[in-house]
């Protein structure tokens, strides 16, 4: 990606194509330090509250993959994460982060794409997000409390 200490953290569907223990410990072998994996049980389960966290706590972008639409086990999960997902890029917009930090991928039922394919479209999506100005801020504060 280019940027040193940049982070995505990315939840997803356990419904995703080669998503098991072993593929995200690859993909965590292969980014590093660059990417956290979150492997859910529904995306709708998944609360604004946990994306903020993320952003206040150590990610740089916070991204969200889906089962595909009208396939969700939950019946309306899809629904539910969109609206989450758009309600959580507001409130970072509305303290001034960027909304391009977070975000959603929707898979159609016809996506066969494996969740090594689907990580690397989002990282490309990341790859204009700066690092986090709160994770800065934070980084800052915490070497000024320790000098004291």
């Amino acid at each position: 990606m280019g940027k040193e200490h940049f982070t995505l953290a990315l939840f997803y569907c356990q419904g995703t194509p080669q998503s098991s223990e072993h593929d995200r410990q690859s993909l965590e072998e292969r980014y590093g330090k660059a990417i956290r994996l979150f492997p859910i049980p529904c995306s709708g389960r998944l609360e604004p509250l946990h994306l903020l966290r993320a952003l206040e706590e150590f990610a740089d972008a916070v991204y969200l993959i889906t089962c595909p639409d009208g396939t969700c086990r939950y019946f309306d999960g899809n629904r539910r994460a969109r609206k989450r997902i758009e309600r959580t890029r507001f409130i970072i917009a509305s303290i001034g982060l960027e909304e391009e930090r977070v975000g959603i991928l929707v898979r159609s039922k016809d996506d066969r794409r494996v969740l090594v394919d689907l990580v690397q479209e989002i990282m490309d999506r990341v790859e204009g997000v700066a690092p986090s100005p709160v994770l800065n801020q934070a980084v800052k504060s915490a070497h000024a409390h320790s000098r004291k």
